[in-house]
């Protein structure tokens, strides 16, 4: 099928055309590099300051959670000396012996001078040395005696009884006190956990929302990026409708699309068009063997 002769104007004028498009190289760098990949944001930024100063930061609460721990077991280990018949012994008064004696040796003078009182009764009686003078001073020694044994079993009891009293009173309060101990170690644990815990929800925030901006801002980027890439491409797209139009005209001379890695290329559309330009032109000025 002979090409129309009205063409080969065309023809020429869209071979100069590609030609002087194709003889400049496309300057990739208007939509490549880095000033296409968005930033670390600030909140980011922020996340990673905040996750680096608050390393550790746990760990003086911990280490106050096991020193009261730790002052728990030791004051827990010290009630069973508090424990059992002997317990008593270590609260005993020091000076109790001394009290007793200066109890006894003032009941002592005392017994002495009612003694002498009875003597000196029986003598104006004219009882003195009798028989009457000796049973009442036998029924008195019997009497104050048993008196004396009385009051020193008895300052002897009350001083065991006050030993047992404080021992167990010291029970007591090592069991309250191991209670505290333990009961402080564990808020410190706590407040060890929270303090964990606050950092990580803190950064993560933080972190979550710094990348959501930071998507933003890349596909923001992106969008530039194709945006400077289709300008860059824009002469070749026109240019291949250019020739398609052509192709169409000069009666079914096909292109075929070059193959390239970018994935929408009006640059592979304007060579491919220009090989079919090619067969066009075959056809207008005779390539040889080629038949009009």
């Amino acid at each position: 099928m002979a090409t129309p002769g009205f063409l080969e104007d065309y023809a020429k004028d869209y071979a100069a055309q590609a030609k002087g498009a194709y003889s400049v190289p496309i300057d990739t760098s208007q939509f490549t590099g880095r000033q296409f990949v968005a930033g670390e944001d600030p909140l980011q930024t922020q996340a990673i300051n905040l996750a680096t100063s608050g390393v550790g930061a746990y760990k003086p609460f911990l280490a106050d959670a096991k020193a009261f721990q730790a002052d728990a077991a030791t004051t827990i280990g010290g009630l069973g000396a508090l424990t059992g018949p002997q317990a008593y012994q270590p609260f005993m008064s020091p000076y109790q012996q001394q009290v007793i004696d200066t109890t006894l040796a003032e009941f002592d003078r005392s017994r002495i001078g009612d003694r002498q009182s009875i003597q000196d009764a029986a003598v104006g009686t004219g009882n003195f040395g009798g028989g009457r003078e000796g049973a009442m001073l036998g029924e008195y020694d019997a009497r104050t005696l048993a008196d004396r044994s009385a009051l020193q079993a008895q300052m002897l009891q009350s001083g065991f009884q006050n030993a047992q009293q404080a021992a167990a009173n010291a029970f007591t309060q090592g069991g309250q006190l191991a209670a505290a101990q333990s009961g402080l170690g564990a808020a410190q644990m706590g407040l060890s956990n929270f303090e964990r815990a606050g950092l990580g929800a803190d950064v993560g925030a933080l972190g979550q929302l710094g990348s959501l901006r930071q998507g933003q801002a890349q596909s923001l980027l992106s969008a530039d990026q194709q945006a400077a890439q289709t300008a860059a491409y824009e002469p070749y797209g026109r240019l291949s409708q250019y020739g398609s139009g052509l192709t169409g005209l000069s009666g079914g001379v096909t292109s075929q699309p070059y193959a390239q890695p970018t994935p929408v290329s009006p640059m592979s559309q304007a060579i491919g068009t220009a090989l079919g330009v090619g067969g066009l032109y075959g056809k207008i000025f005779g390539f040889p063997g080629d038949s009009k």
